[in-house]
């Protein structure tokens, strides 16, 4: 298990201030596809149900808005 330290807490800010700040629109959109499919590669289902897994989120915010559960 990884400790966090003022350390790291400083190398993870910096890191993600600068690892991608030269990225042009085409090689972020590229390094998504890649990331896309490294995930649909690790887990073949990722994504396909998407309706389903945001059904309990959508009734917490219908029952924190006051609306009814359907």
């Amino acid at each position: 298990m990884v400790v966090e330290t003022p350390q790291l807490r400083q190398f993870e800010a910096e890191y993600q201030r600068t690892a991608y700040r030269g990225l042009s629109m085409p090689a972020a959109l590229a390094l998504y596809a890649r990331l896309l499919d490294q995930a649909r590669a690790l887990y073949p289902a990722f994504g396909m149900d998407w309706q389903a897994d945001l059904a309990p989120d959508l009734a917490i915010a219908r029952a924190i808005n006051g609306l009814s559960p359907a």
